[in-house]
């Protein structure tokens, strides 16, 4: 299996999959990311990586606007305590940097090395908005392609409502 971008346009070509892919300028947050998500439509996503009590990663994916209640999490997907993960083990198991995060770097992931996780709104949509691996590009595929894409990688993704601190 190819990695990394080729790697992803190859199987989203190979699985005809349909997506756009809308270059800019480099972001690194949500709020930098306000003016592409006003020209793009479907479900902009912010993406968490994170580690539980047990050494285990997580790759959180969910609107770009919720606030996730980090202390409610570990009960919503089934781990203990969550803290945010280094970049040094993002890189090394993602094959990212922080600013690029997103599901479609599970393609650079071992099975079994995390679990990724996709908020049930997310999954259900026609389209969302994520990094193709780098933070100078948005792809927008369906919820239920991420999905499909994530299954062939090898990865189990784990689709939950995730719970958000109320403002």
């Amino acid at each position: 299996m190819q990695r990394g971008e080729s790697g992803l346009l190859a199987d989203l070509a190979a699985h005809g999959i349909a997506y756009e892919i809308h270059e800019h300028e480099a972001v690194f947050t949500v709020e930098e990311s306000r003016g592409i998500k006003d020209s793009l439509p479907g479900e902009h996503t912010k993406n968490l990586f994170l580690k539980d009590a047990k050494g285990a990663f997580w790759l959180l994916t969910v609107p770009a606007e919720a606030q996730v209640d980090l202390k409610a999490l570990p009960q919503a997907i089934g781990c203990k305590r969550v803290s945010f993960g280094k970049a040094d083990d993002m890189e090394s198991l993602l094959g990212i940097t922080p600013g690029s995060v997103t599901p479609l770097a599970m393609i650079n992931a071992e099975p079994g090395s995390i679990t990724v996780v996709l908020d049930e709104r997310l999954a259900a949509a026609d389209r969302i908005n994520v990094h193709p691996l780098r933070n100078t590009a948005t792809v927008g595929l369906s919820g239920a392609d991420t999905l499909k894409l994530l299954q062939h990688w090898g990865h189990e993704p784990l689709v939950a409502l995730i719970p958000v601190r109320e403002e």
